[in-house]
């Protein structure tokens, strides 16, 4: 008999529509569509979202508006905005998410390990101590121990106190 890990929420990955050209473009010019594509945050420089496809619950993004592949290209202003707003989202997940640790971090250009090369983006990937298993190694398989769309609205409830708020 073969085991099933059931994981409906990625129907979504299968049936929607396939978003052309850049995603995070995308995302950045459908400010209407901000519930449906996860999106946290936006202000003038960036915008935080979800990461669709998570390494750990609660893994989000902070993304700046402009297209660019080159973190050297990026404006100073936009790069010091974005360092300071991980600063306060390193303060969420740690203080409202109880994380014990954060991974943050970029992945710049295919070869670097990006997932997304054309277009520059922080991660932030909460972490908990034992949050991996031996599934993780065995079948390549994470496990997630609550519901994405719970996580989602969670940080965004925090976002206000936290990052927007506190300095």
């Amino acid at each position: 008999m073969e085991d099933i890990l059931y994981a409906p929420w990625r129907n979504d990955y299968v049936t929607n529509t396939k978003i052309e050209g850049c995603v995070f473009c995308h995302i950045s010019s459908h400010a209407k569509d901000d519930v449906e594509l996860h999106v946290i945050h936006r202000d003038e420089h960036c915008f935080v979202v979800m990461n669709r496809y998570p390494y750990t619950p609660g893994h989000f993004m902070i993304i700046p508006h402009l297209h660019t592949d080159k973190l050297e290209e990026l404006p100073s202003q936009s790069w010091l905005h974005m360092s300071a707003m991980a600063q306060k989202c390193v303060r969420l997940l740690k203080e409202g998410m109880g994380a014990h640790g954060v991974n943050i971090g970029m992945n710049l250009g295919a070869a670097g390990g990006a997932g997304i090369a054309e277009h520059i983006h922080l991660h932030l990937v909460p972490r908990w101590n034992r949050d991996t298993n031996f599934i993780t190694s065995i079948a390549q398989t994470r496990v997630y121990s609550t519901d994405f769309e719970k996580i989602y609205k969670k940080i965004k409830d925090l976002f206000g106190e936290y990052v927007t708020l506190k300095s």
